[in-house]
């Protein structure tokens, strides 16, 4: 598989993401740890070799599956997770925290369970209003020194954090939602790293599940499912939101692939410097997912795919959308 370079550090330009082997809003819900270590197994095997986690996804579980998969593997992975969303001075999970004292406890958690004694690509999940940002890479950039993370980066951080936190030490990536229904990023965060050299690593390359054209219905959700509250997967949201699909479907079929291929593939011809973790705990498709890395856009196909009408709807609900760095 072809690499994609973050900031000086090399992975493959198809990750994989393990949130929902936490059974993070999977449909149906539930774990299968087994399934979910044969998935990273395969994905190893087929050139991937960029793992996402967190210590929220479970909480801890993501962690934990990802540990025991790479155990006699770990030469071959760039481990990602991230901190900051579990406070560990008693305010425990869903609590934005990222003082330097939490940034030490939560780091030497993730290393226990991820089985290592150091980790590739450490993020702050998201930007903590309580604690400069300054702080908190400070902080990181005393554990990159101590060998226990070799690069940093932020997740959903404003362009002026990101800045910031730049000068204290340089950050390797940024992680924020971006796919062929989430654009935001062009207008202003992709021309900023790369005057500053950030590598771009998107999350939710699949819309959430949407683009893979799979979901028609919000019946296809279970009752427990978060996307049921997302505005993009609700009333004349979701309608309009079918139409974007439909038409991926349709150059899809001309180029006979997947709608998830080519969201994927479109992603893939934005820069080097982007590299997108799909989340999946099944094998199959982790299968689906790394054979965009071989499929070629034509011209035609590129500019209908730019084109596409901007997703309806806002990509969070309120509560999430208020704690993202704006």
């Amino acid at each position: 598989m072809k690499k994609a370079t973050l900031g000086g550090l090399d992975v493959s330009r198809i990750g994989l993401g393990a949130m929902t082997m936490a059974g993070t809003y999977t449909t149906g819900g539930g774990v299968d740890d087994a399934e979910s270590i044969r998935a990273i197994h395969r994905a190893l095997d087929l050139g991937v070799t960029h793992i996402d986690t967190a210590e929220i996804y479970g909480p801890f579980h993501s962690e934990e599956v990802v540990g025991r998969a790479i155990r006699d593997r770990r030469d071959q992975v760039v481990v990602a997770t991230k901190f900051g969303l579990v406070s560990h001075s008693g305010g425990g999970p869903g609590n934005i925290d990222s003082s330097p004292a939490n940034v030490r406890a939560a780091v030497e958690g993730s290393l226990q369970r991820l089985g290592t004694d150091y980790i590739d690509l450490y993020y702050q999940h998201r930007v903590d209003p309580n604690t400069p940002i300054e702080d908190t890479v400070g902080a990181l950039a005393e554990l990159v020194a101590e060998g226990k993370v070799r690069h940093i980066g932020l997740s959903e951080a404003a362009p002026d954090t990101i800045r910031r936190a730049h000068v204290v030490h340089p950050l390797a990536a940024l992680q924020t939602e971006y796919s062929l229904w989430t654009r935001d990023p062009e207008a202003e965060l992709l021309p900023l790293l790369r005057k500053l050299g950030i590598g771009f690593v998107p999350y939710s390359p699949l819309g959430h599940g949407f683009l893979t054209g799979q979901i028609r219905t919000v019946d296809d959700f279970a009752d427990d499912d978060w996307r049921k509250g997302n505005p993009r997967f609700t009333g004349e949201n979701f309608t309009r939101n079918l139409q974007l699909v439909d038409q991926v479907e349709a150059i899809a079929a001309q180029a006979e692939a997947t709608p998830a291929q080519i969201a994927l593939a479109w992603l893939l011809i934005q820069g080097d410097d982007i590299a997108p973790i799909p989340g999946t705990k099944r094998l199959a498709r982790v299968e689906e997912n790394t054979a965009a890395d071989g499929i070629e856009l034509t011209a035609d196909q590129v500019h209908r795919l730019n084109n596409l009408a901007p997703a309806a709807g806002a990509r969070h609900d309120e509560a999430n959308m208020a704690t993202i760095d704006r």
